[in-house]
């Protein structure tokens, strides 16, 4: 779990992975706190304790693929699951992302925000996703419709090989463009999404946008 300025939900995301059951699945929680100024470096310490969770500190923000980057030098369990603290994405659907694993014909699973029950999204960002995924489709010949979600699931092995380069919201193009050029079985099952506004803390910006076409091109032909 990345958290940067997150104190308005921190508790709450926390109390939410805790609080899934999964039959026959132990689960670990590693936080990467990503050098939050707004107390929720606090709360974190506060209740770490009770909660029993991994908790790992950047000095400064280095941004959300970094933070990723911190959390796998400590996870353990054979599958990771990406989930944000800002509660847009909902832990009780981890079952959704679970299931292609456990029957045995996923490696990686994404669950697309456009196909499920969404709140109403921006206009522009919505057009920016589809701009974003029509790329990645042509230049990977896929038929993706949303890789630009930040609830993922990955065997843990496929996401450790990975030399990840990515320390912001490009981490999700660089890590989509692997896992394509590598021939990963990829699915999506249907999510809901509780999208947030600028004014609510969202984060990423028009310009992260134009850094994930480069990925995608970089990926395709240079790396």
């Amino acid at each position: 779990m990345p958290v940067y300025n997150e104190k308005r939900t921190i508790s709450k995301a926390i109390d939410e992975v805790f609080s899934i059951k999964l039959a026959g699945i132990e689960k670990e929680l590693v936080v990467v706190d990503d050098g939050s100024d707004d107390g929720t470096g606090k709360i974190l310490k506060n209740i770490q304790g009770k909660k029993g969770f991994k908790l790992l500190r950047h000095n400064s923000n280095l941004g959300k693929g970094a933070a990723i980057k911190t959390a796998l030098s400590r996870v353990t369990g054979d599958l990771v699951i990406i989930q944000d603290a800002d509660l847009e994405y909902n832990p009780q659907e981890y079952p959704f992302l679970l299931k292609p694993i456990l029957d045995g014909k996923a490696d990686v699973v994404y669950g697309t925000r456009f196909l499920g029950a969404h709140k109403v999204l921006l206009f522009w960002h919505f057009m920016g996703n589809l701009l974003l995924n029509f790329v990645a489709n042509f230049l990977y010949n896929v038929n993706l419709s949303d890789f630009e979600t930040c609830f993922k699931l990955f065997k843990s092995e496929i996401l450790k090989s990975f030399k990840l380069k990515s320390s912001g919201f490009e981490f999700e193009a660089e890590v989509t463009a692997k896992t394509l050029k590598n021939r990963y079985r990829l699915w999506e099952v249907p999510i809901s999404y509780a999208g947030r506004g600028y004014e609510e803390g969202k984060k990423i910006k028009p310009k992260d946008g134009f850094v994930a076409l480069f990925c995608l091109l970089k990926y395709r032909f240079l790396d």
